[in-house]
């Protein structure tokens, strides 16, 4: 408790009421003394997290997590061995990132119950929507008709205080007007929309209940839990509003509090930022996040096989620190929100961003904004599914699934966890129809099925769905097989020609090492390799002459063991 206590000290600068201090220390014991669920001590190899809904596939009349979980055990227990539930609370907006109570199950998903009963089958990730909530929960209808008590739980700000300096995520206004019970008009901090009205940490009580939500999840189970937005949670007009030093304080007091109540809980922060600011929520490598997401990786993936050239991937990938057991990077290429840009910057020049911006959107995908500070727009994400941002429309389905396989085969080789959205292990193409319906981009990447159809689908209904299933599934649990991959090994990269990239994962004893070579481009390709022996290629089941030129055909890869 000491820690968390000068946490406290540090964030409220010794303001930090007597009486709530108390009330807080004695919710933390008394979670502390509930949770009997052990947590696995820190990942291996065998570790992969898949990304979904809670309400992903439907039944009639079925809770969705009941079908979900059923589905899970006969499709995908082999292949993964943690599930990211993203939202599954009530919402009203954003497809559960605008929770209206952050303690209940949204009902078409079931309840606790079917949260546990699917947690007998697999480890779990929730969602921590810790920066803002629903402008339709209760804690803001309180707000609104400023009942007492409530009045400081959201940012108010007069419309005409200068927050240029804020950096924004989005191009909606940052201040949203709303009336109160009294008439009077207040403008109210929204970082992503007018729907998802930011929480004021600055107010004691509010840390109080949004630790409560932190323990209530600790209860259920959680072990994983993912910290949604977090870099935006303090707010200091004048500045720019994100990964404040008291942010980053209120991220060691949830690793502090996960640590005392349930220890071995995985933090993870989702920082979709530039890499060096996004690494900082590792802290001093025991005090923050266990896990970062790797946000990065999707466009330099993207970036090297739509260019076929591993320079800025490989210039990038030898930048980066190997976990030291007590962290490492949630590596992904998918998920529900679109493609990254802001992490490639720094990385790609604008040249070549605006240029895979503009191909990929001629292609189908779509393209979200942010305002900039000096009132100029920039692309902020790219809203497409990877299998379709790595393909043109005019593709075969056989191009389309070696690329696919291409990029996977390089996410699951690279130092950390991966995580694989559903979207992905099940083939999905541009959702359109989605984006109409839903009238906003991130639509195109969150297609909901029926049960029924997907089983059909996946069972010779679609030829291509079927063949990305069955063969990424394969090559993961190849993956999870091999002790090289443990996500805290070394990763060796090698000059090759630019179309090449290749690397070596291996234990610190080089023990168990895997030679890994990736064909970026659409050509074949001959090649040394950069070590001369014998090995034995885990993908095709050959045997590879490291002596002898190797030829790899275009968009090939080889795990190489010996």
């Amino acid at each position: 408790m000491d820690i968390i206590n000068a946490l406290l000290d540090e964030i409220y600068a010794g303001t930090f009421p007597v009486a709530a201090r108390e009330r807080l220390l004695s919710h933390i014991r008394a979670a502390r003394d509930t949770v009997k669920i052990p947590r696995k001590p820190r990942w291996d190899e065998k570790d992969v997290v898949l990304i979904t809904y809670a309400d992903q596939l439907r039944e009639p009349d079925v809770p969705t997590l009941a079908t979900f979980s059923r589905f899970y055990q006969q499709h995908l227990q082999d292949t993964f061995s943690l599930v990211h539930l993203l939202p599954f609370f009530p919402y009203s907006s954003d497809d559960g990132f605008s929770v209206i109570d952050y303690h209940q199950v949204n009902p078409i998903c079931g309840d606790w119950q079917h949260v546990a009963a699917l947690h007998t089958h697999t480890r779990l990730m929730f969602d921590f929507v810790c920066n803002h909530m629903s402008a339709h929960s209760s804690w803001f209808r309180h707000f609104l008709a400023q009942d007492p008590g409530w009045d400081d739980f959201f940012i108010s700000m007069p419309p005409a205080t200068d927050l240029s300096a804020v950096t924004r995520p989005r191009t909606s206004p940052l201040l949203t007007p709303f009336e109160m019970a009294d008439g009077a008009t207040r403008y109210i901090w929204t970082t992503f929309s007018a729907d998802q009205i930011d929480l004021n940490f600055a107010n004691p009580e509010v840390l109080i209940r949004m630790v409560n939500v932190l323990l209530d999840y600790l209860k259920k189970g959680a072990d994983y839990v993912r910290l949604d937005a977090v870099g935006y949670m303090w707010k200091t007009p004048g500045t720019n509003c994100i990964h404040l030093p008291k942010t980053h304080q209120l991220v060691k007091l949830f690793r502090a509090i996960a640590n005392v109540v349930a220890p071995g809980t995985v933090i993870v922060t989702e920082t979709n930022v530039p890499h060096k600011d996004n690494i900082s929520y590792f802290g001093n490598g025991h005090d923050e996040a266990q896990m970062v997401y790797q946000f990065s990786l999707p466009p330099l993936v993207l970036h090297a096989i739509h260019s076929s050239s591993g320079r800025a991937l490989r210039q990038w990938a030898s930048t980066l620190d190997t976990g030291s057991g007590d962290t490492t990077f949630f590596n992904f290429l998918a998920s529900h929100d679109g493609i990254g840009l802001n992490p490639a910057r720094g990385i790609l020049s604008e040249v070549e961003i605006v240029a895979l911006v503009r191909d990929l959107a001629l292609e189908g995908a779509l393209v979200s904004y942010k305002n900039n500070p000096d009132g100029t727009t920039s692309p902020y994400e790219i809203n497409v599914t990877y299998l379709d941002a790595l393909n043109r429309q005019d593709d075969d389905d056989n191009t389309r699934l070696r690329r696919f396989l291409l990029a996977h085969a390089i996410l699951l080789a690279f130092p950390g966890v991966p995580a694989i959205y559903i979207q992905s292990i099940l083939g999905s193409r541009n959702d359109n129809e989605g984006v109409h319906v839903a009238g906003h981009n991130r639509a195109i990447n969150r297609e909901k099925f029926s049960l029924r159809d997907m089983e059909q689908l996946l069972s010779g209904g679609n030829a291509l769905r079927q063949q990305v299933f069955e063969r990424l599934s394969a090559l993961i649990q190849l993956r999870t097989r091999q002790p090289a991959f443990h996500p805290d090994n070394p990763m060796t990269l090698f000059d090759s020609d630019n179309a090449l990239l290749v690397l070596r994962r291996h234990q610190p004893d080089n023990q168990e090492a895997v030679l890994c070579v990736f064909n970026l481009s659409g050509r074949e390709i001959e090649t040394m390799l950069p070590q001369a022996r014998q090995f034995h290629d885990l993908i095709s089941g050959g045997n590879i002459d490291g002596n002898q030129p190797v030829r790899l055909a275009a968009w090939q890869f080889m795990w190489l063991k010996g």
